[in-house]
């Protein structure tokens, strides 16, 4: 008779993703996960596989968490200029606060640390930008269809500028001590959008 698990997989799962969203990839042992899941590595490695699977599933927990807002912030009806920036800026004012700045984005943190050499993290991470980047070209032709946005702009390029500086405020926010870098950062880019 198989034995029941005696740990809740969905919370462990969740208690790795903070781990890892702290600590990053690398300066995370087996030891420190089976410190912080209080599961046994025989419990660990059975139900999630090895440490870099693990890693995996929580970089798509957290890309699941995170579109569902995203998806309610710029499909809302009405205009939806004033829906994009409330987003870009909403990410700068992330980036610069004390309290969310040192975590950043698990997104991004995972782009600068694996996507350079491991192909399996580059293609989640990948897949986020491009929903995000989707997100916000649909917003933009939808403000540029309302005539919220001039016709001679590039809704596309529009939304790639700002997946580019949203994910750059986020580096330069975890980095930075001063939130005026970002904020400026952010302002400027929206002028891109009048």
């Amino acid at each position: 008779m198989a034995r029941t698990k005696e740990f809740d997989p969905d919370a462990a799962l969740q208690s790795a993703l903070e781990l890892f969203w702290r600590r990053g990839y690398e300066a995370t042992s087996m030891a420190d996960l089976v410190e912080e899941l209080g599961i046994g590595r025989a419990s660990l490695y059975a139900t999630f596989g090895n440490k870099h699977d693990l890693y995996l599933k929580a970089l798509e927990r957290y890309a699941e968490s995170q579109n569902p807002r995203l998806l309610a912030e710029l499909s809302q009806p009405g205009p939806a200029l004033p829906a994009v920036r409330s987003v870009v800026r909403r990410f700068g004012a992330e980036a610069a606060s004390e309290t969310d700045r040192l975590n950043g984005c698990f997104i991004t943190n995972t782009a600068a640390e694996l996507g350079p050499h491991d192909e399996a993290a580059s293609r989640r991470v990948e897949r986020s930008w491009e929903h995000m980047e989707t997100l916000l070209h649909s917003a933009l032709v939808r403000a540029q269809a309302q005539g919220e946005l001039p016709e001679g702009r590039d809704p596309l390029a529009l939304a790639r500028m700002l997946l580019t500086l949203m994910q750059g405020v986020r580096v330069v926010g975890k980095a930075s001590k001063d939130p005026a870098r970002v904020r400026d950062a952010t302002e400027q880019a929206l002028t891109l959008l009048d």
